[in-house]
């Protein structure tokens, strides 16, 4: 058994390369080997968001504050508040952040395949998350 204490492990800033506005990640865990998930806390001032990006086996997200939004490539943006769980399936195109005026926290929970947990593509333009392109 391990415990992983509140506050045992330090905040970093979201790289500028992977992310849009002022993101926090806090880690909350990574399983040894053979176990391969891994999971971390991220919060997104408003406006902020990731980049386009895939998971080799998929990720879950579940919000625990404000409001966000996210999309996956050729679908709609959608709205997401806290108690939602959104899943991404293994290779989809997608992104995710805060609500143009609004913070948004969420659980990142993803697996390692050959040792990588995501695949970053290019940033979100400013259209794209007005939902203007």
């Amino acid at each position: 058994m391990e415990i992983k204490r509140s506050g045992s492990q330090p905040s970093g800033k979201g790289p500028a390369e992977y992310f849009t506005g002022v993101v926090r990640l806090d880690p909350l865990f990574e399983a040894p080997n053979p176990a391969r998930v891994s999971g971390a806390s991220v919060t997104f001032e408003p406006g902020a968001r990731t980049a386009w990006h895939t998971h080799p086996l998929g990720q879950t997200l579940i919000v625990t504050a404000g409001s966000g939004r996210v999309q996956r490539e050729g679908g709609p943006i959608e709205e997401i508040h806290p108690g939602d769980v959104i899943w991404f399936p293994p290779g989809e195109k997608h992104w995710h952040g805060a609500a143009p005026t609004t913070a948004m926290t969420h659980i990142a929970i993803q697996e390692r395949l050959d040792g990588k947990t995501v695949e970053w593509m290019e940033p979100v333009s400013d259209e794209q998350y007005r939902g203007e392109a």
